[in-house]
């Protein structure tokens, strides 16, 4: 079965040249890489409205607490694939583990994952030698970012000594959170670190970081569902209805109990 995905796409001007970005559907604009400055990504601009809950799967007892779909799961996954060929093209057929930041980015790297298994078995020319490992960070309470950074499992760190890593994660917003984590890393001297982040939030309070990799950048509002959570809620979002995946905006955040206070509730935040 042919897929057709009709998103964005370039347009050449009387002088041959690519546009940097275009339109498309759903407020979204393609950025293609600029080499030594910027990955590319898909933007989801901040006029984008997202698509009305009536029109996907959404369960019944999140109904009034999410304002619309902004990503649909089969543009994740799109987008996915793409970013998993870009990674095994680059990492040229060198061993990688695959650092998975839990809990939001579970989702995220499991697809990510399965396509690199597969493209890796489909390949005549090359493939990459994987391993994957799991580290936890709290950084998080409620829907406000912290300044303490905690990782859980740093200890184990040093087994990524002289490898290739690749760090997955869900979403980097100020990016203060990642630079502490690859400060911590490079004390193990690893041979390389890459960072895939399938969304990158545009947002004042950002300290200039970028990953190496990127799924989408999306406006400033609040994220759930693909695994991201409002204190442990709406990481169901996905996991089998195939039609919702990242939502914004609470109606009603007054009626949600968080079960805990402490630090390191929610990934998806504000």
């Amino acid at each position: 079965m042919k897929r057709r995905v009709i998103l964005t796409r370039s347009r050449r001007d009387v002088n041959g040249k690519t546009e940097s970005s275009q339109s498309g559907a759903w407020g979204s604009r393609a950025r293609r890489q600029t080499p030594g400055i910027m990955a590319s990504f898909l933007e989801i601009s901040d006029e984008s409205r997202g698509h009305e809950l009536s029109l996907f799967c959404v369960p019944k007892h999140y109904e009034e607490d999410l304002d619309s779909v902004i990503i649909p799961s089969g543009l994740i996954r799109d987008r996915t694939e793409r970013l998993a060929r870009d990674i095994v093209r680059d990492m040229g057929g060198h061993h990688m583990v695959a650092l998975c930041v839990l809990k939001g980015g579970y989702k995220f790297f499991a697809d990510l994952m399965d396509f690199i298994k597969t493209l890796n078995q489909n390949s005549e020319h090359s493939s990459v030698p994987l391993s994957v490992d799991f580290i936890r960070l709290k950084s998080y309470s409620n829907d406000q970012s912290t300044n303490c950074v905690k990782v859980i499992g740093g200890d184990e760190l040093s087994a990524l000594t002289g490898k290739n890593v690749l760090i997955v994660e869900d979403i980097v917003e100020t990016g203060r959170t990642m630079e502490t984590l690859l400060k911590l890393l490079h004390e193990y001297q690893p041979k390389m670190v890459k960072v895939v982040s399938l969304l990158v939030k545009r947002t004042p309070r950002s300290s200039g970081y970028r990953p190496d990799y990127i799924g989408f950048e999306v406006p400033d509002k609040f994220l759930v569902g693909y695994a991201l959570d409002y204190n442990e809620y709406f990481r169901d979002l996905s996991d089998l209805e195939e039609t919702i995946t990242v939502s914004f905006g609470l109606r009603r955040r007054q009626h949600l109990h968080p079960p805990c206070t402490g630090g390191g509730g929610g990934r998806g935040v504000i």
